[in-house]
């Protein structure tokens, strides 16, 4: 009896195992497929790496954008088209598995939220 357990438990483990070892794998092709888009479409204007200034001062770095927008709410605005942003900011709409891609690939380059130091009472 505890043999057909350990064995079913296998089983199902290898079952359950190939399709989490492939999620991280969909996930940095989305990182990947989100990176070719930025550089595509994002580059001219905005710093899309973790690190470097944007080329258009008024461009925000790809790594602080989560300290300005909730990363969520900008697949809306990808989806309909980004109306405002810095000048000449281009109007671009993207379809549902290019904005997956797109905010996989933000997420995935944001730089941690720095804490203010606290000071000593004087």
């Amino acid at each position: 009896m505890l043999a057909r357990l350990g064995l079913s438990f296998c089983l199902i483990g290898g079952l359950v195992s190939p399709a989490s070892a492939a999620a991280p794998s969909i996930q940095r092709q989305a990182i990947e497929a989100g990176r070719t888009l930025a550089q595509s479409h994002c580059a001219t204007c905005h710093a899309i790496g973790k690190r470097g200034q944007s080329p258009n001062p008024q461009a925000p770095r790809f790594a602080t954008l989560a300290q300005r927008y909730p990363l969520d709410n900008l697949a809306e605005a990808f989806s309909e088209g980004i109306l405002v942003g810095h000048g000449p900011m281009p109007e671009f709409q993207f379809d549902p598995d290019q904005i997956d891609s797109l905010i996989a690939y933000l997420r995935s380059v944001q730089s941690p939220v720095k804490k203010a130091k606290k000071r000593a009472p004087k």
